[in-house]
C-alpha cells in the first residue's frame, strides 16, 4: 500500500510494507524542487534514517535496476521529467 500527499514544498509518498513475515518499517519520499529524500524508522538505533538523491543519481538509479553488473555512464540530454537515455558501457575506467 502507498499513500501520495501533495505538501506546500514536496510531494510525499509513504510505502506500507503490509507482507505477512518480515515486515520492514514505512518508507517515506519526498519529491523537493532541486532533490528527493528517502526515510525509514531504524528500530535498532531509534532513529530516521535519511538519504537524499539529485535527480541526476535518481536517472542512473532508475537505469541502472533494468541493467546488468558493469560501469556505465548515462548520456547528458533530457529534462529530469523526461525517461532516461540508453545508457552506454563506460569504457574510460577500463
Amino acid at each position: 500500500m502507498f499513500t501520495i500527499e501533495h505538501d506546500f514544498d514536496a510531494t510525499v509518498i509513504t510505502l506500507v510494507d503490509e507482507g505477512a513475515v518480515h515486515l520492514q518499517e514505512d518508507v517515506t519520499i519526498s519529491n523537493f524542487e532541486d532533490c528527493v529524500t528517502v526515510e525509514q524508522y531504524d528500530p535498532q538505533s531509534d532513529r530516521v534514517m535519511k538519504i537524499t538523491f539529485s535527480f541526476t543519481q535518481l536517472r542512473e538509479l532508475r537505469a541502472a535496476l533494468n541493467l546488468p553488473e558493469g560501469i556505465y555512464r548515462l548520456r547528458p540530454g533530457p529534462a529530469p521529467d523526461d525517461p532516461p537515455d540508453d545508457p552506454t558501457p563506460d569504457e574510460s575506467s577500463s
